[in-house]
């Protein structure tokens, strides 16, 4: 078994759920600092691999031949909810590679703040309210810029996916077969690296213009997540809430079925956790817990952060039944 026991939620004094994952802590220059669980599996990424899926971009003067500002290039990286304002910078991404939304292939989805129950636009609902859309829309620019064809710039072939799967490999000094390739929910191509390899790929991120490698994109990805981390995620979405207690030193980036990212700018350090089972509450109290543990958090950020490990389980008439609360504590190497 190489997953261990994370978060446990325990009812009427007995254990009820036990999520198991993993948890990698990796510094800009490789070295693993700390772990829980098998840190080598091969995890997909999913969402959390959107800042180096706009590397490519980046490396080839993208942002200064097309002029786009932190808030576009949050985008890029965004996981959004398909409010107003993510829609809006979709459209102004769009136009500066003249295209319009129905070149974007990533198809179209209830928004998420339908399902948080923000308040947003009404309907009808297109591709630009996708969660991917700006990461999409950043292909599509990296295919005008070069010439490539733009109907298939999702296939594994495509110059721009083949871009993609250097770079990324790069980035967490990576192998070929360190690396199993997959398709994400919008389409895209998507890996599966060792949790411990985006973990690297997250303290170089923080680390920007430090970083042994590909320093200066990095930094502008870094920069433009943290200065808009409400482009990044959206109300009520953790990555806006984690790089807002962060204080410009986190840059946080969640993925679906339960992986989560984070890097400290100040430390160039990467943490990254998996838990195995998906599960939205367990990741992200795991998250703060090992943040905790790291000595990340200060008395103010440790207690902003209490909602999001959400150790109480309530009635629906608010009252406490149950208790979650972190059964790991991370090795130290």
């Amino acid at each position: 078994m190489d997953w261990t026991p994370l978060i446990q939620t325990e009812r009427g004094g007995l254990a009820e759920c036990v999520h198991f994952g993993a948890v990698a802590v990796v510094d800009a220059g490789g070295r693993l600092r700390a772990s829980a669980g098998d840190v080598q599996r091969l995890t997909f990424t999913r969402s959390t691999l959107k800042p180096f899926q706009a590397l490519p971009f980046m490396e080839a003067g993208g942002a200064e031949h097309f002029k786009l500002d932190d808030a576009q290039l949050a985008l890029l990286c965004a996981s959004h909810n398909g409010e107003d304002r993510h829609v809006a910078q979709v459209d102004r991404l769009l136009a500066a590679s003249r295209l319009g939304y129905k070149r974007l292939k990533c198809g179209c989805h209830t928004p998420y703040f339908v399902e948080l129950g923000v308040k947003g636009p009404g309907g009808p609902y297109d591709e630009r309210h996708h969660n991917c859309s700006g990461k999409h829309a950043g292909f599509l620019a990296y295919c005008v810029q070069h010439g490539l064809p733009l109907e298939t710039y999702l296939a594994a072939e495509h110059p721009l996916q083949q871009a993609i799967a250097r770079e990324l490999a790069r980035v967490m000094e990576l192998k070929s077969d360190e690396m199993a390739a997959g398709t994400d929910g919008c389409s895209a191509p998507n890996y599966a690296v060792p949790l411990s390899g985006l973990a690297l790929g997250y303290a170089r991120l923080a680390a920007g213009s430090a970083s042994p490698v590909l320093g200066a994109s990095l930094a502008r990805l870094s920069q433009a997540m943290r200065s808009h981390p409400e482009l990044v995620s959206g109300s009520a979405r953790n990555d806006e809430a984690f790089m807002r207690i962060g204080r410009g030193d986190w840059v946080s980036k969640v993925g679906a079925d339960g992986v989560q990212a984070i890097g400290s700018c100040s430390r160039q350090i990467g943490l990254a956790i998996k838990i195995a089972d998906g599960s939205k509450p367990a990741l992200f109290a795991a998250a703060v817990e090992a943040m905790d543990q790291l000595g990340w958090l200060d008395a103010q950020q440790r207690q902003a952060l209490q909602p999001w490990r959400a150790a109480e389980i309530c009635s629906i008439k608010g009252e406490q039944v149950g208790a979650r609360r972190p059964v790991f504590k991370l090795t130290a190497h």
